[in-house]
């Protein structure tokens, strides 16, 4: 049996992942639930102030699949070494996933940078939940998808791992303003909004960081004979097409619940949506308004 890694000491403290009750229990039955043939998630980062639990944990509430894939950095092994956060919202996630394995949805985990304590755990089985390195998906109209985190080519990350150490720490410090900034908008009854999102599509080399990352993910998908592939990592939901030769390659990248809140789905025909949660939940709202004043115009006529 393979031991214990000495990173995964930093979750001694969560020694009870499901509680008998979440916490925030599930709002919408399976009925009520959209349904996809797929879902992919990532870069959760469960034990940080900046995961945003409230939105994930409704989005899982909302949704269903048959299968569901978890692409790497779900748990912030990072930050749990250096001081551990651990709220019940957290666990509450936890909770919905395992849920879902039992219900019979087929999960996934890929491991990524920030939970790499978790990858020497490839090929095992944990309550439903099965530990890859990467996967293969082949899609409903045929296409097959290689799927990964996404780490394995970022240049920062093999070359100068310490500065990706401390790039870490100043993202983090990004990430408490973001959590006051949507605290503050909250109160004021406006819809969620990322100011590290913003910034990052207005900084010039963070543009060209992210424009580069996806044509090599692409190329290298192309490489190995596949129709496109999937991957996270880098907090920027996605869908292009990059040419490889004669043919096309598809790079997909589901996005985060950090910065974006968004997930990357495959309907029953094969097609691939990015849900913006936040967006999702604001149309909802809208059309509750517009039900109710329609049935009060109702009354009233």
């Amino acid at each position: 049996m393979t031991e214990l890694t000495p990173d995964l000491t930093a979750f001694a403290n969560v020694s009870s992942f499901l509680p008998v009750r979440p916490k925030v229990p599930e709002r919408t039955s399976l009925d009520e639930r959209r349904r996809f043939r797929t879902i992919w998630i990532s870069d959760i980062h469960l034990g940080t102030k900046g995961c945003n639990a409230e939105l994930l944990i409704d989005f899982l509430d909302h949704t269903d699949s048959d299968t569901l894939y978890l692409v790497g950095d779900i748990i912030d092994g990072w930050r749990l070494k250096k001081k551990f956060y651990w709220p019940a919202e957290h666990n509450d996630i936890v909770w919905r996933i395992l849920k879902r394995a039992h219900r019979g949805t087929r999960i996934v985990y890929i491991p990524g940078n920030h939970d790499e304590m978790v990858r020497p755990f490839a090929g095992m089985n944990f309550g439903g939940v099965e530990i890859a390195r990467a996967a293969f998906h082949d899609t409903a109209d045929g296409r097959r998808l290689m799927v990964l985190h996404g780490d394995e080519f970022d240049t920062i990350m093999l070359a100068h791992r310490w500065l990706a150490f401390v790039g870490d720490a100043l993202y983090h410090a990004m990430m408490r303003l973001n959590t006051w900034v949507a605290s503050v908008r909250k109160l004021f009854g406006l819809p969620y909004w990322s100011i590290s999102k913003a910034a990052k599509h207005k900084v010039k080399n963070a543009v060209e960081f992210i424009s580069k990352y996806e044509a090599i993910v692409a190329r290298a998908a192309g490489e190995r004979g596949v129709d496109g592939v999937v991957c996270g990592h880098i907090h920027t939901a996605d869908i292009r097409d990059f040419d490889h030769g004669e043919n096309s390659v598809a790079y997909y990248n589901d996005g985060d619940w950090v910065e974006g809140c968004t997930a990357l789905v495959e309907h029953f025909d094969g097609s691939m949506e990015i849900l913006h949660w936040p967006e999702e939940i604001a149309k909802r709202e809208t059309e509750k308004v517009a039900v109710v004043e329609a049935e009060t115009a109702l009354e009233a006529a």
